[in-house]
């Protein structure tokens, strides 16, 4: 039997078009023009003698054979990949490649030092920085297009990513400084200000939800935002409070002088922010990533919001390796 002659690039880019059914999707995420895509997979299933996609559908679908062979072509490459990590595992400066996500509130400050840090680290790797949402950061590890991603942890099932606590987050009100109102009265709904509440889309939003039912905390929706500094600048202003984090409030340093937090009435939540790897990327390259982050998180956030706020300690910290997600 004559073995098809495949190349390991054309098997890439069958199994991404396999997954998002689109040539032209695929060609935006890799760079290639949809030409060089169309021509990839001509070549896999002009080798193989088989049609493994139908063409004529929008999005495209496997085909029966296709079907069969993503599977096998899905279980090879990850064990190539594991190969070839297990190789430079014993060396970061001949590491080539990492893909990386942070969610925003690491954006500005720790975002930067962790990419100067790696720079010198991994002098050979090529860097790709994406901020996404903490809900986009898992997906897109799950779908291989982030080696690491830094994430809220979520409510959902994270099986077959690896996991490192980075940071202990708890819930708190923040308030305006100006007159401001009493925390018991705005949770029970007497208060005149509304809450301003982080969008259901993100993960913050759904954990500040979930937590409000279970308290049996009903309080009216007027305002839903996905921007953390719109929300910050309405609390400073004097237009509503809201449910936040420290790590939130952190961010939004133009605003510090103008917002009080105090803790959440009842009982404690907290969130809590971790790296997530995929399985097979190297452990020693994680624990160096992760333990920069730690670092990096405590400089910028933990040690300033707990001086301006010491009853935040220690219910605010980094989390070391042992310690597992809350």
């Amino acid at each position: 039997m004559q073995r098809a002659n495949l190349s390991l690039r054309g098997l890439e880019i069958f199994l991404a078009v396999a997954r998002s059914g689109s040539v032209r999707k695929v060609a935006a995420e890799t760079g290639l023009s949809a030409s060089t895509i169309s021509h990839h997979l001509r070549g896999v299933e002009d080798s193989l003698g088989v049609k493994l996609l139908d063409h004529s559908r929008r999005p495209m679908v496997l085909t029966p054979s296709g079907s069969v062979f993503a599977r096998h072509v899905e279980e090879g490459l990850r064990s190539i990949r594991r190969g070839e990590t297990e190789l430079i595992a014993g060396d970061l400066a001949e590491t080539r490649e990492l893909r990386l996500g942070t969610v925003d509130d690491f954006d500005s400050e720790v975002a930067p030092d962790l990419a100067q840090f790696l720079a010198r680290a991994m002098p050979k790797c090529t860097f790709m920085h994406h901020t996404r949402p903490s809900h986009e950061i898992i997906r897109l590890l799950y779908e291989r297009k982030l080696d690491a991603g830094v994430a809220t942890h979520p409510a959902s099932d994270t099986s077959g990513l690896v996991e490192h606590p980075l940071l202990r987050d708890p819930f708190v009100l923040a308030l305006p400084a100006e007159n401001a109102p009493d925390p018991e009265a705005l949770t029970s709904g007497q208060g005149k200000l509304p809450l301003l509440r982080y969008s259901r889309n993100q993960v913050i939003g759904n954990l500040i939800e979930a937590h409000l039912r279970r308290s049996r905390i009903g309080l009216p929706n007027r305002f839903e935002l996905e921007s953390n500094q719109s929300i910050m600048g309405m609390v400073a202003e004097g237009s509503g409070w809201a449910i936040t984090t420290p790590t939130c409030y952190g961010r939004a340093r133009r605003f510090h002088d103008r917002i009080v937090l105090c803790p959440f009435p009842g009982r404690e939540f907290t969130r809590t922010l971790s790296l997530f790897t995929t399985e097979d990327y190297p452990a020693n390259m994680a624990a160096l990533i992760a333990q920069s982050l730690r670092r990096l998180i405590n400089m910028h956030f933990v040690d300033p919001v707990t001086q301006r706020y010491p009853w935040l300690t220690p219910g605010f910290r980094v989390l070391e390796g042992g310690d597992a997600a809350q």
